[in-house]
């Protein structure tokens, strides 16, 4: 079997002027794949844009809506950390099916994994507001995808990047088919402020949310120890049919808004961890969605170790 990786160059359309969340971040990534060689030895992949219907499953139609007008009115901010450009809603739209298509890719069996090289990212967006450079929540879209497409009921959702995916705990924190894991820096004003030990879902998803809150310079091994501890633990517990990873690359050291102390390297031992899970509970189904990495070579470098790991699973 082998590693599908969906790419297309219309992610770069999403424009954000002088943000850290930029084109530039797609192209370097791209440009270290192409120079180890990995493009060659991935699956191509192909996909469709996201439906609104599916979208309003669940996020808000006005939170469709105000991105789509604000779009067709050439651009502006949904938040003072979102810029949104004249194609920023269409690209959205695409960057989500990229990630529905992954785990049609997965679940039926044409691929093993999945690697999704988009943008905008998504763990930020919660059911009603777009924010944190997320315009709608591409991960939380998948499971849902997988669920209500392909019949799932036990998936688990795992998110390195360095902020706390708080919107994807909004989503599904009540619900007991989603299990989430967030591994994140927590602490002094950290953005988004979320992501507390002791958020742990509410009503029939209670004990499905799990956050591992790090605090800034914490030293690589005690990260690893703390990650691999979570999430075995939690696909103990929940027994994945399906892995859905958001994969972001901003705990890396040279990252401007990270704070955490790993190389590049590190990121493929995070990935076996998540291919040992996936491998035990759910055949080796692993989809992964671009979020977070902010310093170009850094952040290329760590998906460039990621995506080989993949592949040589």
């Amino acid at each position: 079997m082998s590693t599908l990786l969906i790419h297309d160059p219309v992610f770069l359309e999403h424009e954000t002027g002088a943000h850290p969340e930029c084109p530039q971040r797609l192209r370097a990534m791209i440009a270290k794949f192409e120079e180890r060689g990995l493009l060659g030895r991935c699956e191509a992949g192909k996909y469709k844009p996201i439906t609104e219907a599916a979208i309003k499953r669940l996020h808000s139609a006005e939170m469709l809506e105000r991105a789509k007008q604000l779009a067709e009115l050439g651009g502006g901010h949904l938040d003072a950390d979102t810029p949104i450009s004249p194609r920023s809603y269409e690209v959205a739209l695409k960057s989500a099916g990229a990630c529905l298509a992954g785990v049609d890719a997965v679940v039926t069996g044409q691929v093993t994994n999945s690697f999704s090289l988009v943008r905008p990212p998504g763990h930020h967006a919660t059911p009603d507001k777009s924010m944190g450079f997320c315009l709608f929540n591409n991960v939380a879209l998948a499971a849902d995808h997988a669920r209500t497409k392909h019949g799932l009921s036990r998936i688990l959702v795992v998110d390195w990047d360095v902020h706390h995916g708080n919107g994807t705990q909004d989503i599904f924190y009540s619900d007991p088919d989603i299990t989430f894991v967030s591994v994140h820096r927590y602490g002094s004003g950290f953005y988004p402020g979320t992501g507390s030990a002791d958020e742990s879902g509410t009503r029939d998803g209670l004990g499905t949310n799990i956050n591992v809150p790090l605090r800034a310079n914490t030293a690589p091994k005690t990260y690893h120890e703390q990650f691999r501890s979570a999430i075995e633990w939690a696909a103990d517990q929940c027994k994945p049919e399906l892995v859905i990873l958001s994969a972001g690359f901003d705990a890396h050291r040279l990252d401007p808004v990270g704070g955490l102390g790993l190389e590049a390297g590190d990121f493929a031992e995070l990935t076996k961890v998540m291919l040992e899970v996936a491998k035990a509970h759910a055949g080796g189904r692993l989809v992964s969605c671009l979020e977070g990495g902010y310093h170009w070579d850094a952040a290329a470098e760590s998906a460039a170790e990621h995506l080989a790991t993949l592949l040589d699973a």
